[in-house]
């Protein structure tokens, strides 16, 4: 058991470092880097959902602290497997309820699963564009408290997240 926990662990960090690699190519001009990077996230989200099946969620307690961040972020860029990003989000509750998953982490899979959804996101993290060199959120449930939800979960407000993107 330890040694697949091992390759597990091993496996999640490589298919996140595959992941940073392409993300480039998310939103190329060019179709064929389009299609290698929802390739790439396909057979991703596609094996996340088995290694859901087998371990339930991938926590830091189970495949270490990398790890765990790289289950996570496959799961957030599943944009087009949404039961595989449903299930995700649902076995991630259940780890934050725990203690043993970070609740930021959780209200970035959240709001992204929201907006997968068609539906308003809760904590302003995903952005539609950008309207005047500003970041501009997709629509949110309750905007007038979302830095106070922010703040919950330990994310900056809003403001300060998006100074991160601004073009100066």
């Amino acid at each position: 058991m330890a040694h697949d926990v091992a390759a597990l662990a091993m496996e999640l960090t490589d298919m996140a470092a595959a992941d940073h690699q392409s993300a480039v190519h998310a939103n190329s001009d060019d179709p064929t880097e389009q299609l290698a990077w929802r390739r790439l996230t396909a057979r991703h989200g596609d094996r996340l959902g088995e290694i859901m099946d087998k371990y339930g969620w991938p926590t830091a307690e189970l495949v270490g602290e990398e790890a765990a961040r790289a289950a996570w972020l496959i799961a957030q860029h599943a944009d087009r497997q949404l039961d595989v990003q449903r299930r995700a989000l649902q076995l991630m509750q259940q780890a934050v309820a725990a203690g043993s998953a970070s609740p930021r982490e959780l209200a970035f899979l959240r709001d992204r699963t929201l907006v997968n959804e068609g539906r308003k996101q809760v904590y302003g993290t995903q952005i539609a564009g950008v309207k005047d060199g500003a970041p501009v959120p997709w629509p949110c449930e309750e905007p007038e408290r979302m830095d106070a939800l922010r703040a919950e979960v330990g994310i900056e407000p809003f403001g300060e997240y998006v100074a991160k993107f601004s073009l100066a």
